[in-house]
């Protein structure tokens, strides 16, 4: 017995006339070209106490990390409490001082009184007796060098409370900064977001090595000044790809190019061509190593269901031909060395030669047979039984 194989059960597709999107393929990832980093503060043994939950969109200024503040709050209290000592102390002695420095004028005023009576009793007593006169002029000099004596006291009562008072005021001033260093380093226990878009976590590298590494939870130390995670633009999303070198010369910057992503196959998101790398990359993860362009598509209208390192792929539209007749790349064959479509007559297909006018990855433009031709996905002479 003979199976024959019939019109109705060769797969089969019409001929489709209508616009025509000359394409350059290639695949690649979502990437932020705006993107803003956030760090720990510098701050020593930090603790994270709460967290906002990654990969939720923030706007700018909303907290996003809080870290244990319990410690720094004491230190705070003590650093305080140093200061308040500190100053009762410098006041203290200012009000000595000042005790120090009435009472030293007092002195002086004394003294500048005895010498000035001491050269009175000269005047008066050398006028009554030279005996009576020599001796007023001894207690003139008396007088003056106790007078000499009272003005060293006070300059070494000044010079003395003037040091006094420099170092009890550096004390305070330095007790003054511990305590606005340690506000300062409580204020910055709260991490705010530094600008909009989706909050993204870093990896924890700290007692693990590569792939054991996890992301950041409520409880883990972190260094202070390390970088934590990145909050990138949902708005500057763009896929970036890998051009190849022979399809570098269609390609321009300004080219529509039309994203589909592998998580949302439904999207189909219009984009435009937006940077192509000046030189060629050598990729080393590949052998023989490959040379690419690499070229990044800004999408026009981001999707809010959109995140960074999704995969998916780009067509680049390099030139549009406008009521072109298209066919799938497998409903052409070769025959005799020239370009055939199997097209339906009747019951049964006949090979067609066509010319081939534009080329896709799966899909061709071509001349040749009427619009809403039915075509033959397979090769009839291969797939028709053998006599």
């Amino acid at each position: 017995m003979r199976r024959v194989q019939t019109g109705d059960e060769i797969p089969s597709i019409q001929v489709r006339q209508g616009e025509f999107l000359v394409i350059v393929r290639c695949r690649g990832e979502l990437d932020a070209s705006h993107s803003t980093q956030f760090y720990a503060p510098v701050v020593p043994n930090l603790r994270i106490a709460w967290m906002a939950p990654g990969g939720e969109a923030v706007k700018q200024g909303e907290p996003i990390i809080k870290f244990d503040s319990s410690q720094a709050q004491q230190q705070l209290a003590q650093k305080q409490a140093a200061l308040q000592s500190a100053q009762a102390s410098l006041d203290q002695w200012v009000a000595q001082a000042r005790i120090t420095v009435e009472q030293d004028k007092s002195d002086l005023s004394d003294a500048q009184y005895a010498v000035e009576t001491a050269k009175l009793d000269v005047t008066m007593k050398t006028l009554k007796s030279p005996i009576d006169g020599e001796e007023s002029q001894i207690a003139e000099k008396v007088a003056e060098q106790k007078l000499k004596a009272e003005e060293a006291t006070v300059d070494l009562h000044r010079a003395a409370d003037q040091s006094k008072m420099a170092s009890l005021t550096r004390l305070r001033d330095q007790a003054k900064a511990d305590v606005e260093l340690s506000q300062s380093r409580i204020a910055q226990m709260e991490i705010k977001a530094p600008g909009s878009g989706l909050l993204t976590f870093q990896l924890n590298y700290q007692g693990s090595f590569g792939s054991d590494a996890k992301p950041y939870k409520i409880g883990d130390n972190v260094y202070s000044g390390m970088g934590l995670g990145e909050i990138p633009d949902i708005n500057t999303l763009g896929l970036e790809g890998k051009i190849e070198e022979v399809d570098r010369g269609r390609i321009a910057v300004g080219q529509e190019v039309i994203v589909k992503l592998d998580a949302l196959p439904e999207l189909t998101l219009p984009a435009k061509l937006s940077q192509i790398s000046p030189l060629a990359e050598v990729s080393m993860n590949e052998f023989p190593p490959t040379r690419n362009f690499r070229a990044s598509a800004q999408i026009l209208h981001p999707d809010p269901r959109l995140r960074p390192s999704m995969n998916g792929g780009m067509d680049i539209v390099v030139n549009k031909i406008p009521h072109a007749l298209s066919i799938p790349a497998r409903a052409l064959f070769t025959k005799a060395g020239n370009p055939v479509v199997y097209a339906r007559r009747g019951g049964s297909y006949r090979a067609v030669q066509v010319t081939v006018d534009a080329r896709n990855p799966d899909e061709l433009a071509i001349s040749g047979i009427p619009a809403g031709t039915v075509v033959a996905l397979k090769d009839i002479e291969k797939e028709a039984p053998k006599k």
